[in-house]
């Protein structure tokens, strides 16, 4: 670009273009000849473009994309005026896309059944072949019933106080008896004794609990590292890691309640009711009967309507969630384009959901408090009335009375308890719903049983061959189409072509991001389908168009290509990628924080450090996709040369996908790919030579620009424009004073 304007800044007539109108006619020419051009002018690249129309797979400054604008000074003027009439006729490609549905509620989505949930979840704190956790369980079931029972013993040692002391001390000089003194110690202990056993269980279950989430997020995750890069390609990470959060706390409420509130409160109930039924009769056994029955359905039915405000409330958190991180995450974007308060408000609309539905939530808990109250108030007004005739008539005393109060109201503990430990488990399960379906994901690329390593030759190892390979992401819109290439072993290859045309989608292919929809991938002579994933990505390094780097050191995102990789190793790759300079400059040196997707170091470093990943790696195949697009020219030769030099003495196979031919011109062999095709292939002096190459044309475009002639071109077409506008307004002027006469 620097070349162009310096030609600006010479050129004697374009004085009435600025350098941003030279820009943005180039660019328009560019969406000239790729959307609207002839077909004469650029075939390649308008069939390509014209058919991905849409996808934009490589939007980089590079220089191919900037010889497609300047492609267009071969367009005819009639052309480009052509394209501005007929535009109004394009179909309408906004309005007329289907919506897509994001987030984990397609209807497609594997489904969870909550006892399917509880079954699996049982596996985890029963495993097979674990006595250690099992024998935990068993003793804190042995420390519930014990507690239970002690804490049922207490309105009984109550009673005998009550009665005991309903005698006239007179008798006894004001003194307590021994049996009553012995009640209150019995009173007491099991007070404390019920207390200290539900400490114990626990503490001895907590254990059991801890350990069945830590192995659910584990399998989770790992599940999720597994599964196909398409699957994260549609899912909002916030939405991924909110389900995990919120499943991993629903797991610890489900266990605790399972084992601290349902089996003690069905225990509890069962013992009450029979020894309400046993010492006072069918009578008090009936009351409590029909309130654990009109509780509990009371209870259930208003919790089943409520599960639907609590679902509609997570939906909008999980939403608010995703778009928060995505907003974080691509904090520069929302910068570059001013767009704060659009963010804010699909933050805003997201948590006005949230808040409209924990309205309802918060009021239909009221409403069922409410309701359990009632219920339960009832209840304890019969039997005490029931209680108080007894008394009257001689049948119960007054220990009695105060047994059956103290029962009831130990009753109503399990009871209150009932409700919040339905409503929480109802809440519970819809978290740990989507943190399951997470883990009946089916992985689509994955290891065959009993699949053998990958086995390169010891002399010539890494040769790749496509065998009439198709596949696209899309069924239907294919990106390779009956393609058969060979990549010979130890040799440096470039892969080039139009954007589009499937260069990136063969190192997705080659590392088994996708499989093929048909054909096969062979290296050295082995299906890589019928290899072991593991091996086949341990033999390929890869510096990515988009270098990935996490939000730590930079020692520790470039030791990441080689955990086991010593300083000495490290100190080496620093100065051979050209980072031995940054490093001195930054304060902390090697240990300085790069930032969330390393944006506090450069484009160029970045790539630096990840082609220095890949020298740790020492992988024998090695795939370069445009991995030097953010490197300055001297830079960039001296790490290219370097590279060469290492890969040369290594004998390791070179890919490198480019769209600076410059950049690939030394290379062994050259394919150059069009329309999901090979259209041909050589080496660079090879390809030049045939007239009707398409690498000629992309390296003639690079190379041999015609600026000159260009900005002639749009030197006359701005004159003829403002000629034109000159006669409108002249006849506009002469219309006026006519009409004016």
């Amino acid at each position: 670009m620097s070349n162009v304007f310096r030609v600006i800044s010479l050129y004697p007539r374009i004085g009435r273009l600025t350098v941003q109108t030279v820009k943005s006619k180039i660019q328009q020419r560019a969406l000239n000849t790729l959307i609207g051009g002839t077909s004469k002018a650029r075939p390649s690249m308008i069939d390509n473009v014209g058919k991905f129309q849409g996808v934009s797979r490589n939007v980089r400054s590079n220089h191919l994309a900037w010889s497609f604008r300047f492609a267009s000074s071969k367009i005819p003027k009639s052309t480009s005026k052509a394209y501005q009439k007929i535009h109004s006729k394009h179909a309408d490609l906004v309005s007329g896309s289907k919506p897509t549905q994001k987030g984990f509620d397609d209807d497609s989505e594997p489904k969870e059944s909550e006892v399917h949930i509880l079954k699996e979840l049982f596996s985890y704190i029963w495993p097979k072949n674990q006595a250690g956790i099992k024998s935990r369980v068993l003793i804190a079931l042995g420390l519930l019933v014990t507690g239970k029972l002690l804490n049922i013993e207490v309105p009984f040692f109550f009673k005998k106080i009550v009665d005991g002391m309903n005698i006239d001390f007179s008798t006894t000089g004001g003194v307590i008896t021994t049996s009553v003194f012995a009640c209150i110690f019995a009173y007491g202990g099991a007070r404390f004794g019920a207390m200290l056993f539900d400490q114990l269980r626990n503490a001895i279950f907590a254990k059991v609990a801890q350990g069945a989430i830590m192995k659910v997020a584990h399998n989770t995750f790992r599940h999720l590292l597994d599964l196909d890069l398409n699957f994260h390609l549609t899912r909002q990470t916030g939405g991924l890691t909110r389900a995990i959060d919120r499943g991993t706390k629903g797991i610890s409420y489900v266990l605790s309640a399972m084992v601290f509130r349902i089996l003690p409160i069905t225990f509890e109930i069962t013992v009450v009711s029979g020894v309400l039924t046993y010492n006072y009769g069918a009578s008090f056994a009936a009351v409590t009967l029909m309130t654990v029955l009109t509780y509990a359905f009371f209870t259930i039915k208003t919790t089943a309507w409520r599960t639907g405000f609590r679902k509609q409330a997570n939906k909008a958190d999980q939403k608010a969630a995703s778009v928060a991180l995505d907003s974080l995450i691509n904090y520069e974007s929302v910068k570059f384009f001013n767009n704060e308060e659009f963010q804010i408000k699909r933050y805003d609309s997201s948590l006005s959901k949230y808040r409209d539905a924990s309205i309802k939530v918060a009021t239909s808990l009221a409403y069922l408090n409410s309701g359990q109250n009632l219920i339960f108030t009832t209840a304890l007004t019969m039997m005490m009335f029931m209680g108080c005739q007894g008394v009257a008539s001689g049948v119960l005393t007054v220990g009695d009375l105060v047994l059956i109060n103290q029962l009831v109201f130990q009753l109503s503990v399990p009871l209150n308890f009932l409700g919040s430990v339905y409503r929480d488990m109802k809440q519970s399960l819809i978290d740990m719903e989507a943190l399951f379906r997470l883990q009946k994901y089916q992985v689509k690329v994955k290891s065959k049983p009993n699949a053998p390593p990958l086995a390169l030759k010891k002399v010539g190892g890494g040769e790749i061959t496509f065998d009439h390979v198709t596949f696209g992401y899309h069924p239907d819109r294919p990106i390779l189409k009956d393609c058969s290439f060979t990549i010979p072993a130890g040799k440096k290859v470039a892969i080039v072509g139009p954007s589009g045309s499937g260069k990136s989608t063969i190192l997705r292919l080659v590392f088994r991001f996708y499989d093929v929809n048909s054909g096969r991938i062979l290296i050295d002579g082995q299906d890589i389908r019928d290899v072991d994933v593991d091996s086949l990505r341990r033999a390929i390094g890869v510096v990515p168009q988009e270098t990935p780097l996490f939000n730590e050191t930079m020692m520790e995102n470039l030791r990441y290509g080689n955990l086991n990789a010593s300083d000495d190793q490290v100190n080496e790759v620093l100065y051979r990628v050209k980072l031995d300079e940054l490093v001195k400059d930054l304060p902390n040196g090697v240990n300085t924080i790069v930032g969330e997707r390393g944006l506090m170091i450069s484009g160029g470093e970045k790539q630096r450090l990840a082609m220095g990943r890949l020298l740790l790696k020492d992988a024998p195949i090695t795939f370069f996709d445009e991995a030097t697009s953010a490197l300055d020219t001297h830079t960039e030769q001296e790490l290219l040369g370097t590279i060469h030099e290492l890969f040369r003495e290594g004998g390791k196979t070179n890919v490198s996908i480019a769209h600076r031919l410059r950049t690939i011109a030394d290379a062994d062999k050259i394919i150059v790919l069009k329309d999901g095709n090979v259209l041909e292939e050589g080496t660079h002096y090879e390809l030049l030579q045939n007239e009707h190459s398409l690498y000629k044309e992309l390296w003639d475009i690079q190379e041999n620009l015609d600026i000159d002639a260009q900005l002639k071109e749009m030197d006359e077409e701005t004159t003829d424009k403002d000629e034109e506008e000159e006669k409108k307004k002249e006849q506009e002027l002469k219309q006026s004073k006519k009409n004016n006469k």
